[in-house]
Order: C-alpha cells, then structure tokens, then sequence
C-alpha cells in the first residue's frame, strides 16, 4: 500500500530513502532478502546518489525488480536551473513526484559549497518580507525530498556539498519530525556524512519545538530569525510573535544554547525606517548579550509584492558598528542570487506556480 509516497507496509512507515540503516534491515528480513543488502542499497541510495534501482550494479535482478514495484525510490524532478550572471549562484526550482514545486539554492564559498534547501511546498507562517509565503502552504516535505534536493544538485554540478541551510521555502519546525529524520539521515557516517556542525536550520519561533530540537542534542547551528526587537513591531512583521514573545523566544534560545552547547545565531533583516534605528540596534544586542548570540544582518531584499526598502549600505554599517562596540559578533550576509530571486527572502515558484494551487485545490477537493 503506498500513500502519499510512503510505504505503509514495511513497518517503518517510511518511503525506501527515508529509512534509517535499521529500518532498512529490517525491511529486507521482512522481504526474504539477507541483512547485509541493507548496507549495499543504503551505499547505493546515500552515497552513490543513484536514482533508479537497475543502477545498482550488485543487487540481483530479481530483488531489484521486487523493489523497485513495491518501493519505489524517491526522486525530485530538476525543472529550471537558474545561474546568476553576478555570483554564479544556481536557484534550482525542483517538481515532487505530485508535482509539487520547491526551490533550492546552490552557493559556493571558500569554505566549500553550500545548500540552501526547502523543508515544505510553500509556508504558512506568513511573514511580510518573504516571498515563500505568498501562495501559503501546500504540504511538508518527506525526509527523502529533503535530502534528494542535495543529491540531484551533487549530481547537476558534480560537485561535494559541504554545508547545508535548511532556509528555503517553508518553515522547518513546522515540520518537525521529518526534518528530524532529515539530520540524522544527512548526517550519518554511512550516506553523505555532513558534519553536523555544518548544518543550519532556521526558524521563525515555534518555542515548544525549539526546546524538542534541542533535546535532541544535535551538533547543529540554530537560526533564531527575530527581526524585531519588541513584540509589538514583530507581530507587525511575523505572526508567529502573536503566539510566542520575544522573551519566551529568548528563554528558548538559553534552553537550546545550554543543552547543546552550540551559539545561537539571531536572524535581522534590516527594512528601512522599520527595524534599523540606532534604538534597535542597542535594544538587539541587549538580547543578544545573555546568550552569546552572533547577529547576522541581512539588508531585506526587494520582493514586488510586498512595500519593505533596504537599509542604505551606510546605514547598515553603522548598525553593525553599533553593535560591535556594544561587543557582541556580528556579520553581514553576502549577497548571492539577487538577479535571479535567490537571495534570502525571495524563493518562490513565480513562472508556474499555479500547479502548486492546483494540486492542493485537487487534495481538498479528494
């Protein structure tokens, strides 16, 4: 029985691409195979990066046969490739096997190359500088898509991947035990093995998930994307500032900062005449302080749809000189992909998006 892409049947409840190396075991006992062609189809799926079962040149035909009708794997479909003329940075925009869209962003850097991916088809969360919630949300992302986003990008360029962003289109607490299962997957010294300190997951402020994540005792960086600095300005700018305030938000941070052991990152996205007067900035690092938190500024970029400016440049370095002298770290994102809408706040699916509310139209009417 397959719904929605998972296989209902094996136990784990998870598509071939999402299981664990024990689930995957376990999948092959159930199906008369030996043990160990768990390790082989996991090397193949993870670290080769193959995507159909008959590439799997030391499988038997026969198994390979079974496999493939009852578990198909899970694969995106590359439907455009954007490079930008001003950075070479590439925005890929990705269909799901129901056509779903989701987009990516591939960055390099001198510390290697890096991937912004998509953790939902669209976002609810409904923040007024960002693009990707325009359309809302259609539907979370499966672990295997998560991670199929990274491994169709290392196969296009034929390049490794170091670090991974989890930044794009949709909020990833939101969808909180598939993003999970994602990390541990991405992680594991059996697939593609990232350095968990080389994974960032970002997030608007759903506290009660924070302090999940950090129970989890993962290696990794959390992004606390604030942007404001009292709750009245941030509700006026996030929604989710109407069901958690800044200080419970910070109270969360502390929690994850103690658990883990790793800093806090504080996402502020400058907006001119908004968010950017010498009062934030004190304000900010006041939070800031307690926490060791890094500030990172990111001037908003432009999106049509919504009225937000950019901070000047020259207002942008004395908000970050503001802050410097009030001793807390402090940096300024790089630009990349501004020409091609893949800079932060601009992922969207603008040319067809129509097929993402099409397909939910078609869901709600089932």
């Amino acid at each position: 029985m397959q719904e929605n892409g998972v296989h209902k049947e094996s136990g784990a409840g998870w598509d071939i691409k999402s299981m664990t190396m024990d689930e995957l075991t376990a999948l092959m006992k159930e199906n008369g195979f030996p043990a160990f062609r768990a390790k082989q189809l996991y090397r193949w799926i993870h670290v080769s990066l193959v995507r159909e079962y008959s590439e799997m040149r030391n499988i038997p035909k026969a198994m390979a046969e079974k496999l493939s009708s009852e578990y198909p794997l899970t694969t995106v479909r590359m439907i455009d490739r954007q490079v930008s003329k001003l950075d070479g940075t590439q925005k890929y925009l990705f269909a799901m096997a129901d056509n779903s869209l989701v987009e990516s962003v591939f960055m390099r850097y001198k510390f290697g190359n890096s991937v912004c991916i998509s953790s939902q088809v669209g976002c609810r969360m409904g923040c007024r500088f960002c693009a990707s919630t325009l359309d809302g949300l259609i539907r979370s992302l499966t672990p295997s898509e998560m991670l199929d986003q990274i491994y169709e990008i290392q196969r296009v360029t034929g390049e490794r991947v170091s670090h991974i962003v989890v930044m794009g289109t949709g909020e990833p607490l939101d969808n909180y035990d598939n993003l999970v299962r994602f990390l541990r997957l991405l992680t594991d010294e059996n697939g593609l093995n990232i350095s968990q300190r080389n994974v960032t997951v970002s997030t608007c402020g759903i506290v009660p998930r924070i302090y999940d994540l950090a129970d989890e005792k993962f290696s990794i960086t959390l992004a606390l994307s604030l942007h404001a600095v009292t709750d009245e300005k941030r509700k006026e700018i996030m929604p989710i500032a109407n069901h958690y305030t800044i200080a419970e938000l910070m109270e969360a941070g502390r929690y994850y900062f103690d658990q883990t052991g790793r800093q806090v990152t504080f996402e502020y996205s400058l907006i001119r005449d908004v968010n950017d007067s010498a009062q934030d900035a004190q304000m900010l690092a006041e939070l800031a302080r307690p926490l060791k938190a890094h500030i990172n500024l990111i001037p908003v970029n432009p999106v049509k749809e919504r009225g937000y400016r950019q901070t000047k440049d020259a207002g942008v370095r004395a908000f970050q000189k503001k802050l410097e002298k009030s001793g807390i770290n402090v940096s300024i994102r790089r630009v990349l992909g501004r020409d091609i809408d893949g800079a932060c706040g601009q992922l969207r699916h603008r040319h067809i998006s129509g097929c993402n509310e099409q397909n939910a139209s078609s869901r709600t009417e089932e």
